[in-house]
């Protein structure tokens, strides 16, 4: 017999389960970052093993689609948490490169695929009045396990198992609420476009609203990655790490509700640019401060209130922008680019690191959001365009 829960019930068991995983992900990437600096591992190395976890969620996003239809979310979201359980109880087992790759992975693999299902199921059961405060509660919820996750670095002291265990165990927690849950299917219509032309549709009609999750992405791995590496380099110790990097957190959750409500007044375009705008300046402004930890925390707040809800907003945009139907597909390429622009961070800024200046990695951030600036007005130039092609494609 199928049980009952309420609505707001199911809202609730969704929003922990996000935290829990926000805050896995805020603590394993700098807690794994540190533990291959201190072998000598090279910064280079340091962020290709780091985004093997973004490998991960690109891989799960070209196929995660038909599973959640013949599966449901509950069932989806429950096989990604045990994943990440799995994978993230078997980091202290062997200390190795190339098996903590893999492990990596599977943490990518799992977090994706509880991400999208949890994340499509907040969006499609949610009323139309209540939709962009849904996400922006979702965007916060993360924002929050992902700013509480590098405080778990303090752990490491009582034994290299101890922070591992941790976050095992509120998974094991976050699974046992999971099995309170109604099994629910995304709705499925019976003329529904080809896959390729949902796709291609979702991403002609919204490109611009599907770059914040690129640049999200980018911007998450890279600090969470990189910035030990370079906080490190730069004399600040681990103590002030595992501050600092929180702060980008608590930045995105102070601005979080009140720029998602600015964008329901005047529109969510001028709200990214403005935002995307102000937060480069910001990032380019971090190399300046050397390792004087609190002008490093306050621009990290002010940065993080600026483009910490970059993810949630970007949903909300594309929401605005593209027919219901071809939302899971274009949630789907958000996804994609998130996991790319993961992927390129650690990347691009480890590499700066190595072979241009520590303070590159911020130059990389700035000029990042100043083009997407750049690209909107562009966007602004082609509205004509994208709303007749809007009627085509419904049609």
């Amino acid at each position: 017999m199928a049980r009952y829960v309420s609505a707001n019930y199911r809202f609730f068991i969704l929003i922990l389960v996000v935290i829990i995983a926000g805050l896995s992900q805020g603590l394993l990437l700098p807690l794994l970052a540190i533990i291959l600096e201190k072998a000598g591992v090279s910064s280079g190395a340091n962020g290709l093993n780091a985004a093997a976890l973004y490998i991960g969620t690109f891989l799960t996003m070209l196929v995660i689609e038909k599973p959640v239809q013949k599966l449901g979310y509950k069932r989806v979201i429950t096989i990604g948490v045990v994943l990440v359980t799995v994978a993230t109880v078997l980091f202290p087992l062997w200390q190795n490169l190339a098996f903590w790759f893999v492990l990596r992975m599977l943490v990518g693999m799992g977090d994706s695929a509880l991400h999208y299902a949890s994340q499509l199921w907040i969006t499609s059961s949610s009323p139309a009045g209540k939709r962009g405060r849904h996400i922006a509660i979702y965007g916060m919820s993360y924002a929050i396990g992902f700013s509480v996750g590098p405080l778990g670095i303090k752990l490491l002291p009582y034994g290299m198992w101890v922070p591992f265990v941790t976050v095992s165990i509120l998974f094991a927690l976050a699974f046992f609420l999971l099995l309170r849950l109604p099994h629910e299917y995304p709705v499925q219509e019976e003329k529904s476009p080809s896959a390729k032309r949902r796709y291609v549709g979702a991403a002609q009609i919204a490109w611009f609203a599907l770059i914040p999750s690129f640049l999200y992405g980018y911007m998450e791995a890279s600090i969470n990655s990189n910035f030990p590496v370079y906080g490190l380099r730069m004399g600040i110790s681990e103590g002030w790490v595992s501050f600092l990097l929180p702060a980008i957190g608590i930045g995105s959750l102070i601005l979080q509700l009140p720029l998602g409500m600015w964008s329901d007044r005047i529109g969510r375009k001028p709200v990214l640019m403005l935002s995307g705008f102000l937060g480069a300046l910001t990032f380019l402004v971090v190399p300046l401060f050397g390792a004087h930890v609190w002008g490093v925390f306050v621009a990290f707040i002010i940065a993080g209130g600026l483009v910490g809800s970059f993810y949630s907003l970007g949903l909300a945009y594309i929401a605005d922008l593209v027919p219901k139907a071809s939302l899971p597909a274009a949630n789907i390429i958000a996804s994609i680019n998130f996991s790319v622009g993961s992927i390129v961070g650690p990347n691009l800024g480890g590499l700066g690191i190595q072979y241009v200046a520590p303070g590159s990695m911020f130059y990389f951030l700035g000029g990042m959001f100043l083009l997407f600036t750049i690209c909107g007005f562009f966007f602004q130039r082609a509205k004509q365009q994208e709303e007749s092609s809007l009627i085509h494609f419904t049609n």
